[in-house]
């Protein structure tokens, strides 16, 4: 009796899992080359369903969806869900090679995105070669149907997307890059919503507007699609809000201007509270890079109040920072706070059982004599405590899940190899040279993290937004110079840090988070600089299964892509 009445549960059981399966809200994906004109000239991008930016999508804290993407271009492509925990499923993750081999043309992958704790605003994007530059699109993640905003319900929700163009096909730019060894071609145009603006020849006419109503509140989900560059963003003569960031909500923050890295979301809310006209809203790049070229052009799109005036023409611009302003920028990003409030609380790893320190670096590599490969005589390369990264054959999840030898080492050092003035003006030519390699860092499950990111002057000194995959962390601390281990942990802010996906370590600088490894799988990590994760400046984390099954890495799907 017992065992029928068992088998009955069973089979309940099963009937609601093929109920909530058929239950999921499917979305269609179609990448594909698609005609786009800007700038004067008309050339093919990669799209999905024919869209740049691509397809929104919209769901609920907690929801899970599916994506059927099919690949109808010429090229391999993957699809990364960035911000998204994805618990105990890195499978549909995205980054080639890393959790999965790419999709390649003329095949489909259906794709399973579980949304957890995040809520506000993320993203999606391809994650293979330079493919992301024009397939991205927004994901707005609302409250639970049961629950409200921790601020006033806007009038309206606006996604504004920053992106960059290249006039030259993207794939052209990027196999230029990987030909000569060096710093790729800048772009043409930044983009606000896929079009550059008004200030850019051919443009004006298909300019974004923002139609606003003079008292009313709207929610701008901004994001930071862009390839390569950090960027200012400001509405003239008007102040943003800021209430999240990375999906997950800030105490307010009242700016002029913005600094946004690419990979990184800010929910801001803008008051129309000014007389009504039209005012421009811009964004710009902040490089702090010495001696390397930069696109230096700006991007607008205009914010017109509705009614009956004679707007001001052309309208007002926002004064932006100088583009190497380092304080703008990092004094906006630390400011950032945790809401910290009794319906969302933080829950700061305290006593820590991995301490880490990652140098990140830009290097080089020497080049024999006259070799083809290396015209320059070297080519760039950059590297996590000196190893610059290698992807295999197969993707690391796939070889840690069937346990196939010989495709990663899990060897990556928990603190710099060797030890020098990392800040220093003047270093010495050896250590610029990294180790090539395919390393991963492997952690307990349960185990708690305290990662210092510490910025090199190595080759040339830059802003570094990294992004870690699977997870959000608390960004404790930051500063300028070395890191000290006696003295800087004793400022550290354990109250009310930033929930983030992605932190900027500013130039010639470090910055410090933590995070506590309870989602199992393989989850990659990388500056989201899209020349330095080229280069080399990634690496993953393997979190191990803990005991319970609940706590155990998910069975992958049975369509992944082959290798």
């Amino acid at each position: 009796m017992k065992s029928s009445r068992a088998q009955y549960v069973g089979f309940l059981l099963f009937l609601i899992g093929i109920l909530r399966c058929k239950a999921l809200v499917r979305h269609t994906f179609v990448v594909e080359e698609t005609p786009y004109r800007r700038l004067c000239s008309t050339k093919n991008i990669l799209t999905v369903n024919g869209q740049f930016p691509g397809p929104t999508l919209y769901v609920h804290k907690g929801d899970t969806i599916i994506v059927d993407v099919y690949n109808k271009a010429k090229y391999n492509i993957t699809i990364h869900w960035h911000g998204v925990r994805q618990p105990r499923y890195p499978w549909s993750d995205g980054p080639e090679y890393i959790t999965q081999c790419p999709i390649q043309p003329g095949a489909k992958f259906s794709q399973k995105v579980i949304f957890s704790t995040e809520e506000g605003t993320l993203w999606w994007h391809a994650h293979s070669d330079w493919s992301r530059a024009t397939v991205h699109g927004a994901i707005v993640i609302y409250p639970k149907k049961d629950s409200t905003y921790p601020f006033p319900k806007p009038d309206a929700e606006v996604p504004i997307i920053l992106g960059e163009w290249w006039k030259k096909p993207i794939m052209e730019v990027y196999n230029e890059m990987l030909r000569t060894g060096g710093d790729p071609n800048v772009s043409d145009a930044y983009t606000i919503n896929g079009q550059p603006g008004d200030l850019y020849p051919c443009s004006k006419q298909d300019t974004f507007k923002l139609r606003v109503e003079q008292g009313k509140t709207y929610l701008l989900r901004i994001i930071n699609a862009a390839m390569q560059d950090l960027l200012f963003f400001s509405i003239a003569k008007h102040s943003v809000t800021v209430v999240a960031t990375d999906a997950s909500y800030t105490k307010p923050l009242t700016r002029d201007i913005i600094t946004i890295s690419p990979g990184q979301t800010i929910d801001v809310l803008l008051k129309a509270n000014q007389n009504p006209d039209h005012y421009y809203m811009a964004a710009r790049v902040y490089s702090s890079t010495f001696n390397v070229t930069f696109d230096n052009t700006t991007t607008t799109a205009v914010v017109e109040y509705s009614g009956k005036y004679a707007p001001t023409s052309p309208p007002p611009l926002p004064r932006l920072p100088y583009y190497n302003d380092t304080s703008a920028s990092v004094n906006f990003t630390g400011s950032l706070r945790s809401l910290a409030s009794d319906k969302y609380p933080v829950d700061i790893p305290r006593n820590i059982t991995n301490h880490f320190i990652f140098t990140v670096s830009v290097n080089l590599f020497l080049c024999p004599n006259n070799s083809y490969a290396c015209p320059n005589g070297a080519r760039l390369a950059a590297s996590l405590n000196n190893i610059s990264f290698t992807n295999p054959s197969i993707d690391i999840l796939q070889a840690y899940y069937y346990g196939i030898n010989g495709v990663f080492g899990a060897r990556f050092p928990s603190f710099p190899p060797y030890v020098f003035n990392f800040t220093a003006d003047v270093l010495p030519l050896s250590l610029e040279t990294p180790k090539r390699g395919t390393e991963v860092k492997v952690l307990k499950y349960n185990s708690t993290v305290e990662l210092v990111f510490q910025g090199t002057n190595l080759v040339g000194g830059t802003d570094h937004p990294m992004h870690l995959h699977g997870y959000s962390f608390y960004v404790v601390g930051w500063g300028v110079g070395n890191f000290d281990i006696k003295k800087d942990p004793l400022n550290y802010n354990l109250v009310d840090p930033p929930l983030q996906n992605t932190i900027a370590v500013p130039k010639n600088g470090w910055a410090t988070i933590r995070f506590r490894a309870d989602n199992p799988g393989v989850w990659f990590m990388h500056c989201h600089i899209e020349r330095h994760m080229v280069w080399g400046m990634d690496t993953a984390f393997i979190v191990r299964n803990g005991v319970p099954p609940n706590t155990h890495l998910l069975s992958p799907p049975p369509d992944m892509p082959p290798c």
